[in-house]
This record gives structure tokens, C-alpha cells and sequence, in this order.
């Protein structure tokens, strides 16, 4: 029985954002400031290519990889659905198709993997892409759980790769300017982030289906508890379930929470205190990751944070002289002359992107860290993680963002990774 469904699909999002907010303007000073900074050029020569490889075909990692052929060339795509490795193959003429991504790190021409895989699989093929010597430009949210972002970053760190997180919002310059503002102390002293994200789907229950012929549903699952097959566990529904993502919450929320933890200066921390619930029952038989729900945070320097529902979509900051307003497409504020009115000189600057998928492949070049680096990544998506794990075990919660683990809470601590089913474990890399 289908009782609820809100789901609202990104490139929906983004055409009636795009459609309410026309002519939403940055600021003249801002917009000058900006063009002072030349954009990411194509490669020079075909020298100046790197080989790419894409693991998980569908829109968004199709997106992806589009978007990475302009700055290399697509050599192999990888999928466990034949469908859509068929189609990905045609699409960037590759010459190799896989639907082992293990094979793909074999090849010593590829030295790019961009990661579209469900959310369950990304920390297996990053960490076998690590260990291949490769570089990564990595879909979000970046993790299962916050066990596997510990693991990443160790891993990252240990071998120099270069991992960008698709959190693609921080190479947008709307986004940047509020958080510029913000740190900048332009609303006053920052007291509180609503973090509005969209309501998730309530379905359900669903009757197990015939798997496709064209899919490999145990590699499918991987890691994951096996259960029947239906449709509605994969694709673009598989983010509705608990077993591979967390809905909402890390989906839209690995976007608005690293935006957050930007303008608060936490991007390498975390909040210090988390409660939540769920605002509805989920349906027995039917999608697993809440879908309304409101989870309040708690930081060290006094900032609190809301994660909830609401629309429009997007982050309110809220200070002791006004707030700012941004979401994809518009910014506003209290008063438009928080926004007119220039930085001074000496002002905290942040880093500058203008081209996310650019300034991962300047990143190859340089060896420098990309805008959403491996830790930045996982600390956004761990606030993400403890919303769902405050919503799910319905307490109060102290996190400690130093030592990555809850304070007097063993019981907690457990959720902090997720047992492996086998043989997709991190031995089969």
C-alpha cells in the first residue's frame, strides 16, 4: 500500500530552483572578486590526458564521468548491471567493460576512478582504487558508516592519493559567499543552522520480484544483509533504505551539512551533542531510512543546528544581527546590504573553486588537496551519520569529535561501523 511520497529527484530540484529564483543576483563586488580567478582550462594536448575509468554506471556516476572526459580519457567502465554498462560503454566509447571493479584497478592505463557506485559500495572500490595507486573523485555521501571514513582517510593520507568528495556545493560560488559572510562575522555571532532538507519517500510494503536477467544481485547487495530482490531496492531507490544509505539524511544532508560545517569552521570537527527523532512511522515491509525526522546538534563554540524538513531546501544562518539565506540558485538575507557590502581587506577567505570536477584534475597535477578532501569529506558525512544513528536509537548523544566516538556510550559505539556479509568484505581487496 502506498500511503506517502514526496520524493523530489535532484534534476527536478534543480529546474524548479532554477525556475523560482531567475535573476537571483551575487553581489557586484563579489561577482568582480570572483572573476579575478581564472576558470580551470581543458587539457592542453592529448599528453595531458589521464586515463579514467568509471565503477557505476547509472545517472549520477554517468553525470560524473561526462563531466571528467573533458579533462581526460574514459578507458573503462565498470558495472554489476549489464544495462547499464552497455550503455555507459557506448556513451564514452570505452574499450574496456567490467563488472568487477577489482579488474578495473588492474589496468595500469587508468589512472582516474570516478565512483558512482550506491552508497554501500563506495568505501570498498575507493580503498581498492587506493591500494592501485589511483585517484578518486568519489560520489557522496562518501560512507556507510563512520568506520569506513576513519578508515579512508588513514588509508588516503597513507599512500598521498588524491580523493575529491562530489559534494559539489562548495565549488559554488553562492555557497562560498555565505560562508565567507558567516565566518566573517557579518550576521553577528553565528547561534544557530537550519539545515532544510526534502521529505523522503513513505512506501511500501513491496513484494519480492524475479531478479533481472541483466543483474548481479549478491554483488549487487554486497556488503549488505541478503534479501529478495525488488526494484525498489536499486537504482535511484536504493538511498531509501537503511541496509545502503540513510535517505535524505545523507543524501541531500552530505550536501547542506558540509555547507555547515564550512561557515561554522568545523569542517575538519564535529558537533559535540546530537538528539533526534523521527517524525512518522516507516512502513512495515516498505523503505527503511526515515523520511521526516528533526535531529538537533550541539557544537563546542555554542552553535547549535537543526536538520529537519522544511521547505524551501537549504541553510539559514542565523546570527545576533541577522541571517543569510542560501540554497542552489539564490542567496538572500535579512537585509540586502549584509550581501552588498565588500569584505575588507584581511578578511577570511576561503578556498576557491569555481569548477569541481576541474579542481579535482588540478589537484592530480599539483598533488595538492582538492576543495572536499578525504577528511573534509568524511566530517561532513559523519554529522549526517549521527543524525541517523540519534534518530534511529531515539537518545540524547555526546560526541567526541577528537577521539570519533561517543562519550560513555558503548551501546552507541556499536553503530559506528556495520558487520560485513561475505565474501564482500575489506579482505576482498
Amino acid at each position: 500500500m502506498k500511503t506517502f511520497n514526496l520524493n523530489l529527484s535532484r534534476r527536478r530540484f534543480l529546474t524548479t530552483t532554477a525556475t523560482l529564483t531567475a535573476g537571483a543576483a551575487l553581489p557586484a563586488w563579489f561577482i568582480e572578486e570572483s572573476n579575478s580567478y581564472a576558470a580551470t582550462p581543458k587539457p592542453a594536448s592529448p599528453n595531458d590526458k589521464p586515463g579514467i575509468a568509471l565503477v557505476g554506471c547509472g545517472g549520477q556516476g554517468s553525470g560524473d564521468c561526462n563531466w571528467a572526459s573533458q579533462f581526460g580519457k574514459v578507458i573503462a567502465v565498470c558495472d554489476v548491471d549489464q544495462k547499464h554498462l552497455d550503455t555507459a560503454a557506448d556513451k564514452f566509447k570505452a574499450e574496456h567493460k567490467y563488472t568487477d571493479f577489482r579488474k578495473v584497478m588492474e589496468r595500469d592505463d587508468v589512472h582516474v576512478v570516478i565512483n558512482g557506485t550506491p552508497d554501500h559500495w563506495h568505501t570498498l572500490v575507493n580503498l581498492a582504487a587506493i591500494k592501485a595507486g589511483k585517484d578518486i573523485y568519489s560520489e557522496k555521501p562518501l560512507t556507510l558508516c563512520i568506520d569506513e571514513g576513519k578508515r579512508l582517510v588513514k588509508a588516503v593520507r597513507e599512500r598521498k592519493t588524491i580523493l575529491q568528495v562530489g559534494s559539489q556545493q562548495r565549488s559554488d560560488e553562492k555557497f562560498r559567499l555565505a560562508c565567507e559572510l558567516v565566518r566573517n562575522g557579518r550576521i553577528g555571532k553565528l547561534e544557530h543552522i537550519l539545515v532544510a532538507l526534502p521529505t523522503g519517500p513513505r512506501e511500501g510494503p513491496f513484494k519480492p520480484e524475479p531478479v533481472p536477467a541483466e543483474l548481479n544481485w549478491d554483488f549487487y547487495q554486497g556488503q549488505t544483509p541478503a534479501v529478495a530482490y525488488t526494484s525498489k531496492r536499486t537504482h535511484w531507490n536504493f538511498r531509501w533504505w537503511y541496509d545502503y544509505s540513510g535517505g535524505q539524511m545523507t543524501d541531500w544532508g552530505a550536501h547542506h551539512d558540509d555547507i555547515a560545517q564550512w561557515a561554522n569552521g568545523t569542517e575538519r570537527s564535529g558537533p559535540v551533542e546530537i538528539e533526534g527523532k523521527s517524525l512518522v512511522d516507516m512502513i512495515p515491509g516498505g523503505y527503511t531510512a526515515a523520511a521526516e525526522y528533526e535531529v538537533k546538534f550541539k557544537y563546542a563554540n555554542g552553535v547549535r543546528m537543526t536538520v529537519t524538513n522544511r521547505v524551501p531546501n537549504g541553510l539559514k544562518f542565523e546570527g545576533k544581527e541577522g541571517w543569510i539565506f542560501v540554497t542552489r540558485g539564490d542567496i538572500k538575507a535579512s537585509q540586502r546590504e549584509l550581501l552588498e557590502e565588500p569584505l575588507p581587506a584581511g578578511a577570511i577567505r576561503l578556498y576557491k573553486s569555481n569548477n569541481h570536477m576541474g579542481n579535482f584534475f588540478d589537484s592530480i597535477r599539483s598533488r595538492k588537496d582538492p576543495i572536499c578532501d578525504i577528511e573534509i569529506g568524511h566530517r561532513s558525512i559523519t554529522v549526517a551519520h549521527l543524525g541517523v544513528l540519534a534518530v534511529r536509537l531515539g537518545r540524547p548523544l555526546k560526541w567526541d569529535p577528537d577521539k570519533e566516538q561517543f562519550v560513555g556510550d558503548a551501546d552507541a559505539n556499536k553503530w559506528l561501523s556495520r558487520e560485513q556479509r561475505k565474501p564482500y568484505t575489506y579482505d576482498m581487496i
